[in-house]
């Protein structure tokens, strides 16, 4: 199964975006949608950006994710050094 999670754009360099997810940044690779820009919502997928999405398709994703998974606290606060949703 793919899996591909919202995440916010913070900062774009070149090819590379840093993408906050629940309070959790990371850097992942713009190389297949390098027309996403800095505030802009996407969804990442395996260290890349697939789609830039809405915010509120973000959010409604986002919920469901954590409905899945049980939780409805950020992975910031659950004391994780890493997200399994980051994965």
């Amino acid at each position: 199964m793919c899996l591909a999670v919202p995440a916010k754009v913070i900062e774009k360099k070149d090819m590379v975006a840093t993408v906050e997810v629940e309070g959790i940044r990371r850097d992942i690779s713009l190389m297949l949608l390098p027309e996403a820009n800095e505030g802009d919502y996407i969804l990442m997928h395996a260290g890349f950006a697939i789609q830039v999405i809405d915010e509120e398709e973000a959010k409604i994703t986002t919920k469901l994710l954590k409905e899945v998974l049980g939780t409805n606290e950020p992975a910031s606060e659950r004391n994780e050094t890493d997200s399994s949703i980051l994965a």
